[in-house]
């Protein structure tokens, strides 16, 4: 009989007195205050990804990679990318 006192006693408690109800509004209210911190931070210090002028800072990068010869991954992909009849010959070569 005990047991069944103590059940129902445990059942007449308020809502606010039953630790799993807390867990499972705890977890929801921890994501709400966190997305809340998360968007503070975000608009207290927003980030300048792009510059005024990045179409100016493009062209310039692309003048200076247009003087430099190709890279030698780049040279090796089109070479690998060449059929082998189009492969130019090495140069003279010594009679054997």
């Amino acid at each position: 009989m005990n047991a069944l006192a103590a059940e129902a006693l445990e059942a007449h408690r308020p809502w606010w007195r039953h630790p799993l109800l807390w867990m499972v509004i705890g977890g929801p209210v921890a994501v709400m205050i966190a997305s809340f911190v998360t968007f503070w931070l975000a608009w207290r210090s927003p980030d300048a990804l792009v510059s005024e002028d990045y179409y100016r800072e493009g062209i310039e990068i692309n003048k200076t990679l247009a003087g430099k010869r190709h890279l030698p991954a780049l040279t090796g992909r089109n070479h690998a990318m060449t059929p082998a009849e189009d492969v130019p010959s090495a140069g003279p070569r010594a009679a054997p």
